[in-house]
């Protein structure tokens, strides 16, 4: 699973090469790499070197910082999102549609939950 962190570089990266009009295959040559790399590091299943990262700066004429700008706030949404959703879950007065919902997140996320006894 890709981290949040290359996650959000990813997106930076496809945000300044979609702004400033570079295809994958353009940045993708300009680094000597191929253009799946390029969609690869978009999506944050590739990590972006920090030697990359100063290499696509330069490229869109841009700070290295540019990649993680916004990071904090992302995380803060994030959070705030997941205890929204705590917080509706806990205002359910029935128990039985409590846990079936539950057991739902448990099935989708792959992930089970802490049961108070």
């Amino acid at each position: 699973m890709a981290h949040p962190v290359d996650i959000h570089v990813g997106r930076k990266l496809k945000q300044v090469r979609t702004l400033r009009r570079f295809s994958q295959t353009d940045v993708a040559t300009r680094l000597g790499l191929s253009f799946q790399q390029i969609q690869k590091y978009e999506i944050g299943s590739n990590r972006i070197a920090a030697s990359r990262l100063f290499e696509l700066a330069k490229i869109f004429e841009i700070s290295p910082a540019y990649f993680f700008e916004g990071l904090d706030e992302e995380e803060t949404t994030q959070r705030d999102s997941g205890m929204e959703i705590v917080a509706a879950l806990a205002s359910i007065s029935d128990e039985t549609l409590k846990t079936r919902i539950v057991t739902f997140i448990e099935d989708v996320s792959g992930m089970t939950v802490a049961r108070q006894a």
